[in-house]
């Protein structure tokens, strides 16, 4: 049965069922539609709070210049109670239930998306159209989600693409990674799918084209040559085995067995290069649950060992899904799901990160080992969100499941993040016992490559208690560490705990230095990003620099986009500190959404209340 939509993106507006060629408002047989922007605004903002909103803060924030704001929000209530005829709003927090047959688009684009849904289906902005200056904070939570969506969105259609690649479907792979570069031009992922999909279509000279145009593009725009992965999409990377090498499972085993100690000894290119031949061994011999694994150990390798987070990756990782297809519990689907997840993670994209890690949980039945590596994945990116009490809940568990299972690595990944969260969070006992659990941890397996997260975390901790001398010491350990093994977010992590620390000592010009190093380079994790640019506003308000305003708004766009909630709330106060009134009531407004007595104990010192 086809089903009534209610569209927040684009001009807002409920669709009938069956709905003419004509615009659905307008003819006989269409649906009543709310009167009144603030209606929609009401409807938006349920929407986007599934857990409820309570039902005074709701009237204050869309009507605070209002006589009776709660009169005003029970009007608004009653007016999309008489045209929602296949949705409940009830409660006290405020919740909206649709029933079977409703649908709302800011909903499906939410962590339950299926994957097959078509992304072609959502254009435009949130409530595009409408104004709310008269309501400065909602204003603000309003851009957020705005950013946060149109980022969803060109998610959704970059997954669709790789997944119809995957399929044998270049013809839609192309078109979707085309709709995906007009929302996103400078996107070398979508770009590197969009040659990929015409190589595969076997017009190499658009291809060629597009590599030429995507080249000078970033040279005209940007000043800088364009990532190598876009041109790379223009050839095939496998290693060619030797054709008298027969395909068959012990050959592929051979080979997956022989990239794995050549990755344990530090070897990475032979590793990779004797992955890449196990996946063309799996592929002439037709064992379509081995390519799976194949492709999921190859693009595991490529992300963790060598630092891959493009569409490369993401490729291998939908072909192994297209060769697994899970009916059930599946170790090899469930691996390939993480790593989508993680991917997403680190590129601050929540809804889909948390779409693919459900899906990756559902398919990890029966492996704990699997499970622990999820719930550590959850607990990022619960940490990212600013939802505390999850990501504790969620770390936790997975250090309990990895000690069961005996792998001291992921316990420590898990411990490290724990401690992060207490650090955001300023539990610091807490943060230094989990940190210090991960030192040994790391030690213990020789762990060189993840030492400089957690030194430069255990730093920070020292820090924030007022031990300058032992953060120091951990600060600089941290740097060097990642600074020889050219890891980019682990350098931003360090130069930005090298900010805070000369920031403590008075040296403003030794911090403005450390946050110069640590822009250089480009994270792929996105908070890293975001935790850096914090502290470079801070820094130059405390400079008197004139990019303050500049950090300021570049943070508030990331942390928008991304979902980052804190790092929203102090984009707003950073921009408070800086003149503009309405971002000091949203910092107030936003922060009390938030779980962190630190963040309210801050914003409440810079803007009161």
């Amino acid at each position: 049965m086809a089903d009534t939509w209610i569209r927040l993106l684009g001009p807002p507006r409920i669709e009938p069922p069956d709905p003419a060629p004509t615009d659905p408002r307008q003819g006989d047989g269409a649906p009543p539609q709310p009167r009144g922007r603030k209606a929609w605004a009401v409807l938006a903002y349920l929407a986007l709070n599934p857990a409820g909103a309570g039902r005074a803060r709701t009237a204050a924030l869309l009507f605070p210049d209002a006589a009776d704001p709660l009169g005003a929000l029970r009007w608004n209530l009653s007016e999309l109670r008489r045209v929602l005829g296949g949705a409940a709003i009830a409660g006290d927090p405020l919740r909206l239930d649709l029933q079977p047959g409703w649908r709302c688009d800011v909903l499906e684009l939410g962590p339950a998306a299926a994957r097959d849904l078509d992304p072609r289906r959502f254009e435009g902005k949130l409530l595009e159209g409408l104004d709310f200056t008269d309501s400065p904070v909602f204003e603000s939570w309003l851009a957020d989600q705005r950013y946060r969506l149109e980022n969803a969105v060109r998610a959704l259609l970059s997954d669709a693409a790789l997944a119809a690649l995957a399929a044998g479907v270049p013809a839609d792979a192309a078109a979707l990674a085309s709709r995906a570069l007009q929302r996103d031009p400078f996107n070398a992922d979508c770009a590197a799918v969009l040659v990929k999909a015409l190589v595969a279509l076997g017009d190499r000279r658009r291809a060629r084209e597009q590599v030429t145009r995507f080249g000078e593009l970033y040279r005209a725009e940007l000043g800088m040559p364009p990532p190598e992965e876009v041109g790379r999409a223009l050839t095939d990377p496998v290693t060619a085995a030797d054709s008298a090498t027969p395909a068959n499972a012990a050959t592929v085993r051979s080979y997956l067995d022989a990239g794995a100690a050549s990755l344990s000894a530090g070897a990475v290119d032979r590793g990779l290069a004797q992955l890449r031949l196990a996946v063309e061994l799996a592929q002439r011999a037709g064992e379509r649950h081995l390519l799976a694994e194949a492709l999921v150990t190859l693009a595991g390798a490529v992300i963790h060992q060598a630092g891959g987070r493009g569409a490369e990756v993401a490729d291998f990782l939908h072909r192994a899904l297209t060769a697994e297809a899970p009916d059930g519990g599946s170790r090899t689907a469930a691996a390939a799901y993480r790593e989508l997840g993680y991917l997403a993670v680190q590129r601050g994209v929540p809804d889909r990160a948390a779409g693919w890690l459900a899906k990756a949980m559902g398919a990890a039945a029966g492996f704990p080992d699997e499970q622990s590596r999820i719930l550590a994945i959850q607990g990022m990116l619960a940490s990212d969100t600013a939802r505390y009490a999850d990501a504790a809940a969620a770390l936790g568990e997975s250090v309990r499941l990895a000690g069961e299972a005996g792998n001291r690595r992921q316990q420590a990944f898990g411990e490290a993040l724990l401690g992060r969260v207490h650090l955001i969070r300023g539990e610091l006992d807490l943060a230094g016992t989990c940190l210090d659990r991960a030192l040994d941890g790391v030690a213990a397996e020789h762990w060189t490559a993840f030492e400089p997260f957690v030194a430069g975390l255990r730093g920070e901790t020292y820090l924030a208690a007022g031990k300058l001398e032992e953060a120091a010491a951990l600060i600089d350990r941290a740097w060097v560490m990642a600074e020889l093994a050219g890891d980019h977010c682990y350098m931003a992590l360090a130069a930005g705990a090298e900010a805070r620390l000369f920031l403590a000592h008075g040296d403003l010009a030794a911090a403005e230095h450390w946050v110069g190093r640590g822009l250089e380079p480009s994270p792929w994790y996105l908070w890293y990003s975001a935790r850096l640019l914090d502290v470079a506003t801070e820094v130059a308000l405390a400079a008197g620099s004139p990019r303050a305003p500049e950090f300021a708004d570049r943070l508030g766009a990331l942390a928008g986009r991304s979902g980052m909630r804190e790092f929203a709330v102090r984009a707003q106060s950073h921009r408070a500190v800086l003149g503009d009134p309405d971002a000091a009531e949203s910092a107030r407004w936003l922060a009390k959404e938030i779980d962190n007595p630190v963040l309210a104990g801050w914003v409440a010192r810079r803007q009161g209340g």
